[in-house]
């Protein structure tokens, strides 16, 4: 479980990382339109975002 854990941070640095690397002015771009977004809107999407990634591993570990 705690292998599982950190196995999956590992995974969101790798891809945070490569995202930053890959494609900066994009990134800068969305940053930019998270912050003239509604908070409730930011909100359902990081819920969504979390519980789409909860599921992922549900299937991939069942």
């Amino acid at each position: 479980m705690v292998t599982d854990i950190m196995l999956a941070a590992a995974l969101v640095l790798f891809f945070e990382g490569a995202l930053y690397a890959l494609f900066p002015d994009g990134m800068k771009r969305m940053m930019a339109s998270a912050l003239t977004m509604p908070s409730h809107v930011l909100r359902i999407v990081g819920l969504a975002a979390a519980i789409l990634g909860v599921i992922f591993v549900w299937l991939i570990r069942g």
